[in-house]
C-alpha cells in the first residue's frame, strides 16, 4: 500500500459514477447482443484451433514455433493454464493473461478481444462507440487512475488484471469503486490505458455489484514527478559534463612554461636567438624576462647582447623579404609574358574569323556554318577583350608601384646612406676597420644598380603600354568599320522590305481596279444591248399604233412591260454591287423612305422624295437618295410610267412582295 501523500487523488462525483455505471450496463447489453451473432463457440477447442491455423498462428497446446518472443510476454506465463472450467487456454497473440499489447496507433482500427483471467473476465466495448477519453499525460507518469470497478472487486483481483501490464509497486483502493495503481516503468502505463473501456465481470455472476466498466486514465503523483525531475537533473549534469569535455578537447593548448632567468639560461637563449628555427620561441622568453624586471646592473651586458642579436635578425628578415619579393616579381613577369602570348594567339584567332566573314570566303559557307562562325567569332572577341583588360590592369599596377618607388627614392637613398654611415661609425668605434671606403663604395653601387633597374622597368612598361594602345586603336577602327557596315546592311534591308510592301499594295489596288473596269465594261455592253432592244420595241409599237390605231392605254402597258424588263436587268446588276449599310444615318433614311413609299402605293419620283426628305435634313441631296435606293434592289424598285414626253421614273416599295413570294 502507498501512503496518501504519494498520490494526488482525483475527485469523482457520485453523479458521474452513476452515469458511468449506466453506460456500462448499456455496453454490456450491446456486447451480449453481439455475442449472439458469433458463428464460433468460445468454449469449443476445435473451433479455436481451426481459427488460429487459418490466421497463421499456432494455438496453445499444439506443437509449433512460438510466435511471440519472451521479451514482450509477462514472465512466468504458463500457456497450459486453464482459466475456467471447460474453457481452453487461448492463444498468446490474443490480449489476455499472456500478453496485453501496447495501445495501437490511432490510424488503424483495432478490434479488441475478450480477456479471461482467473477470477474475472474482461469484455471489450462496442466498437461503434467512441474510444474512451484520457487527460493529458503528466511528465514521468507511472501511476494510473482506474474507475468503474465492480463493488465486490478486491485488491487481489485488481492486481491479477493489471499485473499483466508490468510490475506493480503499489495499489491504493478507495471505497468508491476506483483505485490508483503505480507501475515500475513508464511504458507499463500505456499497456494499462489499453484496458480502458473494457467491462469487468467477476466470475460468471450477473449481479450489478460484480460488473463494472473500467475507465483507465493518467494520474498525477508527486513521487512520479519527483523521479522525473531527478532524471532530468541527471541528464542536464551529463550534458554539461559532455560539453565541458568537448570544450576542453577543442581548447588550444597552453603555451609552454617560461623558465626563470639565470646566467646559464641566458647563454642558451643567446644561442637560440642566432638560430632562425628557434628565434620565435627565444624572443618570447626574452620579452617575458624583460617584462618581469630581470634586467639589472649585473645582467645588463647579457641582455644588451641578446637585444643586439635580435637586431641582427632584422637584417636576416629583410634579406628574406627581398628574396620573396624577387620571386614574386619573377612570377609576375612570367605570368605577364604568358598572358601576352595568350593575347597574341587570341588576336590571331580573331583575325582568322574576320577573314572568314569577308565576302570572298563568306559566300561559300552554308547558312549553318555562317551561324557557327559568327558565334565563335563573338565568343573569341569577348575572351580577347577580357584578357587585354587583365593585362592592362597588371600594367597599371606596375606603373603605380613604379611611381610610388620614384616618390620614395630620395628618402630611401638617404636612409641607405645614413645606414651605411652608421655602420661605418659603429665599425670605426668598435674595431677601426680599414675597409671603410670600400663599404661606402659598395653601398653607392648597390643604390645605383637599383635605380638603373627601376628605370629599365619603367621603360619596358611604357613600351608595352604604347603597343597595347596601338592594338586597341586598330581594334576600335575594325569594330567601327564592322558597325557601319552592319548598320548600312540593316538600313538597306529595311528599305527593301518597305518597297516590297508598297509593291504588294500597288498590285492589290491594280487588281481591284482591273476587276472594276471589267464589271463596268460588262454593264456598259449590257445596257447598250438593252437600249437597242428598247429602241426596236418602241419603233415597233409606234408602227402598230399608226397602222392599227390602238389606244393610248395599250401603249402605256407595253411601255410598262419593257421598263419592268429593264428594271429586272438593272436589279440583277445592282444585286451584284449591293453592299450593307455603312452608318446609322443610312438606316434612318431607309426607314423614313420605306414608310413614305408604303403610304404611296403607286410610287413617287425622286424629286418628290427629295422635297419630303429635305424638310427633315436640309443637307441631303437627291443623288444620295437615289444611290441609297439603288443599293437596295430587294426593298425598292424603279418603274417608268407614261409615253414620250410624259415618261416618268417612279420608285416603289417592293419589300413585302419579296416576303410573300418567299
Amino acid at each position: 500500500m502507498v501512503d496518501a501523500a504519494g498520490f494526488e487523488s482525483i475527485a469523482q462525483c457520485p453523479q458521474e459514477l452513476r452515469q458511468m455505471m449506466a453506460a456500462a450496463a448499456d455496453g454490456l447489453g450491446s456486447i451480449a447482443l453481439d455475442t449472439t451473432q458469433l458463428n464460433m463457440s468460445v468454449t469449443d477447442p476445435t473451433a479455436w484451433a481451426t481459427a488460429m491455423n487459418n490466421l497463421g498462428m499456432v494455438p496453445v497446446g499444439l506443437p509449433g514455433q512460438q510466435l511471440v518472443s519472451d521479451s514482450i510476454c509477462v514472465p512466468g506465463f504458463d500457456p497450459g493454464l486453464n482459466m475456467m472450467t471447460g474453457i481452453t487456454p487461448i492463444n498468446p497473440m490474443i490480449p489476455g493473461l499472456g500478453l496485453v499489447p501496447p495501445p495501437p496507433p490511432t490510424e488503424v482500427a483495432v478490434v479488441k478481444e475478450i480477456i479471461h483471467c482467473k477470477s474475472c473476465t474482461l469484455f471489450p466495448q462496442n466498437p461503434n462507440l467512441p474510444p474512451p477519453s484520457t487527460r493529458e499525460r503528466p511528465p514521468g507518469c507511472k501511476t494510473v487512475f482506474v474507475g468503474g470497478l465492480p463493488e465486490n472487486a478486491t485488491e487481489e483481483i485488481i492486481q491479477e488484471v493489471f499485473e499483466q501490464c508490468g510490475d506493480i509497486t503499489a495499489i491504493r483502493k478507495s471505497k468508491k469503486n476506483f483505485c490508483h495503481i503505480r507501475f515500475a516503468e513508464e511504458f507499463m502505463v500505456d499497456k494499462a490505458i489499453y484496458l480502458s473501456g473494457y467491462r469487468m465481470r467477476l466470475g460468471s455472476s450477473t449481479d450489478k455489484k460484480d460488473s463494472g466498466r473500467l475507465h483507465v486514465d493518467f494520474a498525477q503523483a508527486r513521487d512520479d514527478f519527483y523521479e522525473w525531475e531527478c532524471k532530468q537533473r541527471m541528464r542536464a549534469r551529463e550534458e554539461r559534463h559532455r560539453r565541458k569535455l568537448e570544450e576542453d578537447r577543442l581548447r588550444p593548448p597552453s603555451p609552454p612554461a617560461i623558465m626563470h632567468y639565470s646566467e646559464h639560461e641566458a647563454a642558451l637563449l643567446a644561442e637560440k636567438l642566432k638560430d632562425d628555427s628557434k628565434f620565435s620561441e627565444a624572443i618570447t622568453v626574452l620579452l617575458s624576462w624583460i617584462e618581469r624586471g630581470e634586467v639589472n646592473r649585473r645582467s645588463a651586458n647579457q641582455f644588451y647582447s641578446m637585444v643586439q642579436s635580435a637586431n641582427s635578425h632584422v637584417r636576416r628578415l629583410m634579406n628574406e623579404k627581398a628574396t620573396h619579393e624577387q620571386e614574386m616579381e619573377e612570377a609576375k613577369e612570367n605570368f605577364k609574358n604568358a598572358l601576352t602570348g595568350i593575347l597574341t594567339q587570341f588576336e590571331q584567332i580573331v583575325a582568322v574569323f574576320n577573314a572568314s566573314t569577308r565576302q570572298k570566303a563568306w559566300d561559300h559557307f552554308s547558312k549553318a556554318q555562317r551561324k557557327n562562325i559568327d558565334i565563335w567569332r563573338k565568343h573569341s572577341e569577348e575572351l580577347r577583350n577580357a584578357q587585354s583588360e587583365q593585362l592592362m590592369g597588371i600594367r597599371r599596377e606596375e606603373e603605380m608601384e613604379m611611381s610610388d618607388d620614384e616618390n620614395c627614392d630620395s628618402p630611401t637613398k638617404k636612409m641607405r646612406v645614413d645606414e651605411s654611415e652608421a655602420d661605418t661609425e659603429d665599425c670605426a668605434g668598435d674595431m677601426a676597420d680599414p675597409g671603410l671606403h670600400s663599404a661606402a663604395l659598395a653601398a653607392q653601387a648597390y643604390a645605383l644598380k637599383e635605380e638603373n633597374d627601376s628605370l629599365r622597368w619603367q621603360l619596358d612598361a611604357y613600351r608595352n603600354e604604347v603597343e597595347l594602345l596601338k592594338q586597341e586603336k586598330e581594334q576600335l577602327f575594325r569594330t567601327e568599320e564592322n558597325l557601319t557596315k552592319d548598320q548600312q546592311l540593316q538600313f538597306l534591308q529595311q528599305t527593301m522590305q518597305g518597297m516590297q510592301q508598297q509593291l504588294l499594295a500597288i498590285q492589290e489596288e491594280l487588281n481591284n481596279k482591273k476587276s472594276e473596269l471589267e464589271q463596268a465594261k460588262e454593264e456598259q455592253s449590257h445596257t447598250q444591248a438593252l437600249l437597242k432592244v428598247l429602241q426596236e420595241q418602241l419603233k415597233g409599237t409606234k408602227d402598230l399604233v399608226e397602222t392599227n390605231g390602238h389606244s393610248h392605254e395599250d401603249a402605256n402597258e407595253i411601255n410598262v412591260l419593257t421598263v419592268a424588263l429593264v428594271n429586272q436587268d438593272r436589279e440583277n446588276n445592282t444585286e451584284k454591287r449591293s453592299q450593307g449599310l455603312k452608318s446609322e444615318k443610312e438606316a434612318l433614311l431607309i426607314g423614313i423612305i420605306s414608310t413614305f413609299l408604303h403610304v404611296h402605293p403607286f410610287g413617287a419620283n425622286i424629286e418628290y422624295l427629295w422635297s419630303y426628305m429635305q424638310q427633315l435634313d436640309s443637307k441631303i441631296s437627291a443623288s444620295e437618295i437615289e444611290m441609297l435606293l439603288m443599293r437596295l434592289p430587294r426593298m425598292f424598285k424603279q418603274e417608268f410610267t407614261g409615253v414620250g414626253a410624259t415618261l416618268e421614273k417612279r420608285w416603289k416599295l417592293c419589300a413585302f412582295e419579296g416576303i410573300k413570294t418567299t
